[in-house]
């Protein structure tokens, strides 16, 4: 990934950190808005990139990332539960 793509996804990953706290109706804090969505943001790019899945633009990165922070809350969600 370029730096350019890097950047990209660190700020797709902070918007759509929010939109996923919002709607796991979670009240963390920006930070760890900012972490969820930047870690959702490249654990989705990750697993787009290795199903060929092209984003289509801006907004299908977008998606990508949205899902992918949907999944990260989603897994941290079942850990805590299990532990």
């Amino acid at each position: 990934m370029s730096a350019t793509g890097v950047l990209v996804a660190v700020l797709i990953g902070i918007l759509t950190g929010w939109a996923a706290d919002l709607a796991f109706d979670r009240r963390r804090g920006l930070f760890g808005k900012l972490l969820t969505g930047v870690v959702g943001a490249f654990a989705g790019a990750f697993v787009a990139r290795r199903f060929d899945f092209g984003g289509g633009g801006l907004v299908g990165d977008g998606v990508v990332c949205l899902l992918g922070a949907l999944v990260f809350l989603a897994a941290l969600a079942v850990f805590r539960r299990v532990r």
